[in-house]
C-alpha cells in the first residue's frame, strides 16, 4: 500500500511542475519582450540574433520559475491528497508523515542538484553572452533608411532630404544635403536633381553620386583675401562617401568583454575573491609598515635635540615635554619635520582607507553572489519541505487557492532574498546571513507546518484557547 501511495504522489508531481514551469516561463518571457522589444526593434537586428538573445535571457527566468514550480507542484499534489480524504485513510493505518513524503524530498534533491549545476555553470555563461550581445545591439545605430520628405540625420555631420525615392531602386530624386563637416557656422548646401546610392564593405560605407546640381558654401579668409567669401558651384556629377559602420551589426569576440560577479563561474569567482582579499591584506600590511617608519625618529632631518651652547640661542619653555629644552630655531625645525611626517602618514592612511573600502565592498559583492548560487538552488528542497505539509494542512487542491498561497510564499521569499542581498552588499549583514536568511525562515516555517500536520493541531482547539483554559483552571 505504501509503495502504491508513493507512486500516486510521484505521478501527481510532474504534471503541475512542468505545467507551471511553462506558464511562468511564458509570463516572464512576455514581460521581457514588453520591456526590451522597443529597444531592439528598428535597428535591423537579424532574427537569429534576437532569438539568441531571448534564449540567453531565459536562463535567469529558469532560476525564478523552477523553485516556484516545485512549490506549486507540492501544494497541488498533497492538497489533492488531503482533499480526497486519502491522507486521512492512510494516517488511520499507522503510516507516518515521513514515510509518505520522503520520495518527494528525493525528487526535490535531484532538482536541487540540477539547479546547482545550472547556477554555477550555465547561468554565468548565459549572463555573460547576453550582456555581450546587449552591448553589441546597443552600439548599433538604426539602418540607413531615407524616407521621402523627411530629413535623415543618421549620418554624422550630414542632414539629407529626398523628395522622392522610387520603390525597389537606389535612385533618389530632388536631393538636398546640408554638409556640417566644416562646422555649423560654415555649413554647405548641396542640391541635385537626382542621385544614386550604393553600399560598400558590407554596408559600412555608402557612396552617394549626385547629378545636375549646385553647391553653396562660404569660404574662410586666407592670406590673399582677408574677407569671407561665398562660393556657388554647379556640377554634372558629385560624389560623397559616408561612413556608417555604426549602423552595421558586429558581434564581439568572446574575450572582448570582461566578466562581472554575475557572469563568473564559481571557480573564477573564488579566485577573484581570494585575489581581492590578498590585495587588501597586503595594503593593510604596507600601511602598517609605512606608519611605523613615520613614527621612527629621523635624526638626519632634525639633528641633535640638544640646544647649541650659544648665548643667543637660549632654551625656552614649552608645553610639550619633547620640546622643553629646545631653542626657538631648533623647535621650529623639529615641529616642521614632524608635521610633514604626520601629513604624509595621514594621506597614506586616507588613500589606503579609500582603496580598502572599495575592495571590501567588492569582496562582499563576490561573497553575496557565491552564496546566492547555492541559496536559490536549495530553495527547491526548502519549498518541497514547506509545500508538502502545507498542502495537507489546507486540504484543498484548487487552482485559485494553491496559486494565491504559492504566490504569497514566493513573493515573501524573493523579497527577503533581494533585501538580504542589498543589505549584505552595504555591510549591514554578513553575506552568508543575507543570502541564507530567506531559507532559514522558510525552513522554520516548514518545521512548524510538519509539527502542525503530525500532531494534527487542526483537529484540536486553538493554542490560545487551550492556554486560556489552562489559566482558568488555576482560578477555580
Amino acid at each position: 500500500m505504501l509503495r502504491r501511495l508513493h507512486w500516486i504522489i510521484l505521478r501527481r508531481l510532474p504534471g503541475p511542475f512542468f505545467g507551471w514551469l511553462g506558464t511562468l516561463m511564458f509570463l516572464l518571457l512576455m514581460q521581457f519582450l514588453i520591456r526590451w522589444l522597443p529597444e531592439i526593434a528598428g535597428k535591423g537586428i537579424p532574427i537569429p540574433v534576437i532569438i539568441e538573445l531571448i534564449a540567453y535571457n531565459l536562463a535567469y527566468m529558469v532560476v525564478l520559475a523552477v523553485p516556484m514550480s516545485v512549490l506549486l507542484a507540492a501544494l497541488m499534489a498533497f492538497g489533492g491528497l488531503a482533499e480526497s480524504k486519502y491522507y486521512t485513510v492512510i494516517k488511520s493505518t499507522g503510516i507516518s508523515f515521513g514515510q509518505i513524503v520522503w520520495p518527494t524530498l528525493v525528487v526535490a534533491t535531484v532538482v536541487m542538484g540540477g539547479m546547482l549545476y545550472f547556477n554555477n555553470v550555465m547561468l554565468p555563461e548565459a549572463n555573460h553572452r547576453a550582456r555581450q550581445l546587449w552591448s553589441d545591439i546597443r552600439g548599433k545605430r538604426p539602418g540607413f533608411e531615407l524616407q521621402p520628405g523627411v530629413f535623415y540625420d543618421g549620418v554624422e555631420d550630414y542632414s539629407i532630404l529626398v523628395q522622392d525615392r522610387p520603390s525597389g531602386t537606389n535612385t533618389l530624386l530632388d536631393v538636398t544635403i546640408y554638409d556640417y563637416t566644416q562646422g555649423r557656422s560654415r555649413q554647405a548646401v548641396i542640391k541635385a536633381e537626382r542621385g544614386m546610392i550604393r553600399s560598400h564593405a558590407g554596408g559600412a560605407r555608402m557612396t552617394l553620386t549626385l547629378r545636375d546640381g549646385v553647391m553653396h558654401r562660404p569660404l574662410p579668409p586666407n592670406g590673399n583675401n582677408p574677407d569671407e567669401r561665398y562660393e556657388q558651384l554647379t556640377f554634372d556629377r558629385h560624389r560623397i562617401q559616408f561612413n556608417i559602420s555604426d549602423a552595421v551589426f558586429r558581434r564581439s569576440e568572446p574575450g572582448e568583454t570582461g566578466r562581472s560577479t554575475r557572469t563568473m563561474r564559481t571557480p573564477q569567482l573564488l579566485r577573484t575573491l581570494d585575489s581581492l582579499k590578498n590585495q587588501r591584506d597586503s595594503e593593510y600590511h604596507a600601511l602598517y609598515e609605512r606608519v611605523q617608519n613615520h613614527l621612527t625618529p629621523d635624526t638626519s632631518t632634525t639633528g641633535s635635540l640638544m640646544p647649541p651652547s650659544s648665548d643667543a640661542d637660549t632654551a625656552q619653555e614649552s608645553n610639550y615635554v619633547a620640546l622643553a629644552e629646545l631653542n626657538a630655531g631648533r623647535r621650529r625645525s623639529v615641529v616642521q619635520a614632524a608635521t610633514r611626517k604626520a601629513r604624509s602618514a595621514q594621506s597614506a592612511v586616507q588613500s589606503t582607507l579609500r582603496d580598502t573600502k572599495w575592495k571590501s565592498q567588492r569582496i562582499r559583492s563576490y561573497q553575496v553572489e557565491f552564496y546566492k548560487k547555492f541559496s536559490i538552488a536549495l530553495a527547491c528542497l526548502v519549498f518541497m519541505f514547506v509545500g508538502a505539509p502545507l498542502g495537507l494542512a489546507i486540504r484543498r487542491g484548487g487552482l485559485a487557492t494553491i496559486g494565491a498561497i504559492a504566490l504569497g510564499i514566493f513573493m515573501f521569499y524573493w523579497i527577503t532574498l533581494v533585501q538580504g542581498e542589498k543589505l549584505s552588499e552595504r555591510g549591514f549583514f554578513p553575506p552568508w546571513l543575507g543570502m541564507w536568511i530567506a531559507n532559514l525562515i522558510m525552513s522554520g516555517a516548514g518545521i512548524w507546518l510538519i509539527v502542525y500536520v503530525v500532531l494534527d493541531l487542526g483537529a484540536t482547539p486553538p493554542l490560545r484557547r487551550r492556554l486560556w483554559d489552562w489559566l482558568r483552571s488555576f482560578r477555580s
